[in-house]
């Protein structure tokens, strides 16, 4: 993906050099005589870097301008001497050339440049992301099958749909196929309509023009990139109609603006609700569906492979440990096998809420000793054979061999629940021939 450079200078032979030189070398150049001109070419489309002469007649007014309406924005200033050159960088120019002219030198402050604007956008998206940043942990079939999907798709410039439950690692997928795209060294700008007042929607998405001063949206600031927009069905259908004409011609206008933005942005876009029911309902366009669903993803819930979450258990216990400042715990194996048979309905997210609490419940304990099944959250072992307590004691009415199947018959759906139904694994676990458990299973109504 080319950088877009705007080139200031009221020389048309400086203009053309330093186009000449930066095009060599793939970048995208546009060129402006003037202040008025250069802060039309950027309302038109914000470029990455601004080479501004620092002779132009108001070249530091300019300047200013340039870094209180678009801060990300590089600035290097051409020319000047002595004190020219230390204003501008008080007034946080990033770096200055001067006449003559070497063009390794400035490809070499292009380079920096672009790094730094990088730097800046991934140490936002640390913050952003907080610990929940991760590749996929696991070597289930799925989860592999998954990584195979994303390696595949990744390279390509196609729109992508995402679907899956609530926390199964949508916006994970999404981060790792733009990490392994040609726009990797763009932005990854995430739109979240289910969290954005529907008023307020359209504003955020395309930007607004006020008083003559623009303000980017989400599209505009993912030129160059790629834009995910989470929970796409949460979008009104006035928004999905502004969302198609993009598609189509990646144009747009601002809010209050006249003017046609162009951008280069890859779309993906995820949800967790049913999209083919909502077209029915006409909730949802069927021709925005198609459009953005050109390659369609499954994330599936973490009950499809429970088999990963002791990798996931381990994983996410020294990320939290060392993210919160407390110290690791091992998980005792009773604990875990009641944690590996829950069933997760919020999937991987509530999996880590629920670890990082139980190392925080936990931390005043021996940090040497595991924990214990006892030390569990109800919600977990409540899918597990309990031995008799207060609430039990109905059991005790009952004959030992209605006991038993009692217990039998709860203790093995556990197991089978915790392999994913695999009646192999449960056996070799248990310590039963397969056929025997299957004779048991039969016996017990499973």
């Amino acid at each position: 993906m080319p950088y877009d450079v705007l080139i200031v200078d009221d020389e048309a032979d400086i203009r053309a050099l330093l186009s000449g030189i930066l095009r060599a070398e793939g970048y995208e150049t546009r060129v402006a005589a003037d202040s008025d001109s250069a802060l039309a070419a950027m309302d038109e489309r914000i470029p990455h870097v601004v080479f501004l002469d620092i002779l132009l007649l108001d070249g530091l007014e300019l300047l200013d301008k340039i870094n209180n309406l678009y801060p990300k924005i590089q600035v290097v200033m051409i020319s000047g001497h002595g004190n020219d050159v230390l204003s501008a960088m008080k007034r946080g120019a990033y770096d200055f050339i001067e006449k003559p002219f070497k063009g390794g030198h400035i490809i070499l402050i292009v380079e920096r440049a672009m790094e730094i604007s990088k730097l800046r956008r991934e140490l936002l998206e640390l913050r952003n992301k907080a610990i929940d940043s991760s590749d996929f942990v696991g070597n289930s079939f799925v989860i592999n099958h998954l990584r195979q999907i994303i390696e595949k798709v990744a390279p390509t410039n196609s729109r992508i749909m995402i679907t899956g439950p609530y926390g199964s690692g949508k916006e994970m997928t999404a981060r790792m196929i733009h990490t392994m795209s040609r726009r990797s060294n763009g932005a990854f700008v995430v739109f979240n309509a289910a969290r954005i007042r529907k008023e307020r929607m359209e504003i955020e998405l395309f930007g607004i023009e006020m008083s003559g001063e623009p303000r980017v949206g989400a599209l505009e600031e993912a030129h160059g990139g790629t834009l995910y927009l989470n929970e796409v069905a949460d979008m009104p259908r006035e928004i999905q109609g502004r969302i198609l004409r993009v598609l189509t011609d990646q144009q747009f206008e601002r809010v209050g603006g006249v003017k046609r933005i162009k951008v280069d942005v890859r779309i993906i876009s995820s949800t967790a609700q049913n999209l083919t029911r909502l077209i029915s309902s006409g909730l949802f366009r069927e021709d925005l569906f198609n459009r953005l669903s050109v390659v369609p993803i499954y994330v599936p819930p973490l009950a499809e492979h429970r088999e990963d979450i002791p990798v996931l258990v381990e994983y996410f216990i020294k990320q939290i440990a060392l993210h919160v400042g407390i110290m690791p715990r091992m998980i005792g194996d009773g604990a875990m096998a009641a944690i590996q048979a829950h069933h997760w309905p919020g999937n991987v997210r509530q999996l880590r809420n629920n670890i990082e609490r139980l190392l925080i419940m936990s931390r005043e304990d021996k940090h040497n000793d595991p924990i214990s099944f006892d030390l569990l959250p109800s919600e977990i072992t409540d899918c597990f054979p309990h031995t008799i307590s207060e609430p039990d004691q109905h059991i005790m009415a009952l004959p030992i061999r209605e006991a038993r199947e009692l217990f039998e018959r709860e203790y093995l759906t556990a197991q089978i629940r915790r392999f994913s139904g695999n009646i192999s694994r449960t056996a070799e676990f248990i310590g039963m021939e397969r056929s025997a458990l299957h004779r048991k299973l039969k016996f017990l109504g499973l």
